[in-house]
């Protein structure tokens, strides 16, 4: 390996992450479908230019560019970037609480409907884009992106529709120690098919109906299976940060950046290029930074624990989802009494259960043989026991507020997926062109 770099630098990142309770943050990021009004029509990459345009005009946002062009804005600790299929994403601002970050949240939201109103451009919550195929969306003309696009097809069937006709609602959440970020990512690993059927919200692509709740959770299955999934390591007894860093070590990278250049490395693992299997370039921080963010495993490790499990979905949801996992990863007696629900399941128990969430959303069972019903209510009281807990009050409310949208899924018993296969079943005459002129925001 080389000399200025070595295995203990690479870990620090993980280690650095390491913070007092004190100093724990919450931070938000959604991603949304823009689609012209008139046409339904993805956005294009100009469209969204006119789009960051006037929010830095009006809202003071600034402009990122790259090869000369607008590919993200950015303000106080908070980013709106281009996804590769034209997806719009707030990578929020880490903050102290559940109010914060989704007062953050509703500011974008009012924010983009008002640049927007005049360009005849709405947006949609879906996990997958429902209609349009492949053909018709362009990849946005960043280096990533081409890199990216050029290699998905090689490892895997639906790279392309991951990137382009997918969103997410994620949230991120800091740890004390390897022990706490040990507990937080098998928890977070374990129940995340809970999130995956409350949120499930794609049961269309190219305009028809799939036999999943959560396309999308299934389209990830089949995008790269060096660097997405479940991590079996992390319920090794000893699991720690080396050990991530070993998983890292190993997945093929995607680029390095030189001079502001994007240079096409696909295929080499971090650990090869380490040993200067290519004899041009030293490897940097800057390269192992960027490599931790091109893997895709259901919880990511960062400096923070990323929970990736949801569906995008409307605007009401997009808060609920730091509130659940806050409640259950920010309690220390929540969190251990969510993990000794599931600390003693099997790993295909677990696999089982992400499958089932996908096809089933609500009706799939827990690995205890409970239903995903009944175990969803258990789970819910837990986040909401650990809300109420932290005592942090607004107007009255205390942060449980924000789990009232999940609480309502729950007591409907079924998905969001099954509310739309219903309409467009029986109220839509299988016309996909509903969902948009009834599902915007």
């Amino acid at each position: 390996m080389s000399k200025k770099l070595d295995f203990d630098s690479l870990s620090s990142v993980f280690y650095g992450g390491c913070k007092a309770k004190d100093k724990w943050r919450v931070g938000t990021e959604h991603e949304k479908f823009g689609f012209n009004s008139n046409n339904l029509h993805p956005i294009s990459f100009e469209d969204i230019n006119k789009i960051f345009d006037l929010l830095s005009k009006k809202y003071k946002w600034e402009k990122i560019l790259e090869n000369k062009l607008v590919i993200s804005l950015k303000k106080n600790g908070a980013s709106i970037t281009l996804e590769p299929g034209g997806q719009l994403e707030l990578s929020g601002a880490p903050f102290t609480s559940l109010f914060e970050t989704c007062n953050e949240v509703n500011i974008h939201k009012e924010e983009l409907n008002d640049v927007c109103k005049t360009l005849d451009i709405n947006f949609m919550g879906m996990g997958v884009l429902p209609k349009w195929d492949l053909a018709k969306i362009q990849i946005m003309p960043k280096k990533r992106y081409e890199i990216m696009s050029q290699y998905m097809p090689k490892v895997g069937s639906h790279g392309l529709d991951m990137m382009k006709r997918t969103t997410t609602i994620q949230a991120n959440f800091d740890f004390s120690c390897t022990e706490d970020m040990k507990t937080k990512m098998r928890v977070a690993q374990s129940i995340q098919p809970c999130i995956i059927a409350l949120y499930a919200n794609s049961p269309f692509i190219d305009g028809k109906l799939t036999e999943y709740q959560s396309y999308r959770s299934y389209i990830w299955t089949k995008t790269d299976k060096n660097r997405t999934g479940l991590l079996r390591f992390i319920y090794n007894k000893d699991f720690c940060f080396e050990d991530y860093t070993d998983y890292l070590l190993d997945i093929p990278m995607y680029f390095i950046i030189r001079n502001k250049k994007y240079i096409d490395l696909t295929g080499l693992t971090f650990r090869d290029y380490m040993k200067d299997s290519t004899g041009k370039f030293e490897p940097t921080m800057d390269d192992w930074n960027n490599h931790i963010t091109t893997a895709f495993p259901e919880v990511r490790l960062k400096s923070y624990i990323e929970v990736r499990g949801a569906d995008g979905g409307p605007w009401s949801r997009v808060c609920a989802l730091p509130a659940f996992w806050t409640g259950i990863l920010y309690d220390e007696e929540i969190l251990n009494r969510t993990w000794d629900l599931a600390k003693n399941w099997k790993f295909y128990e677990i696999e089982n259960f992400y499958d089932q969430a996908r096809v089933n959303g609500l009706d799939a069972v827990a690995p205890n043989g409970e239903s995903m019903k009944s175990f969803l209510r258990k789970v819910l009281n837990y986040s909401n026991i650990g809300l109420k807990n932290r005592k942090v009050i607004k107007k009255g409310c205390d942060e449980s507020v924000f789990l009232k949208p999940l609480f309502e899924i729950i007591e409907s018993g079924q998905s969001p997926a099954k509310f739309w296969v219903n309409q467009f079943v029986n109220d839509w005459s299988h016309d996909i062109d509903m969902l948009y002129k009834t599902n915007y925001f």
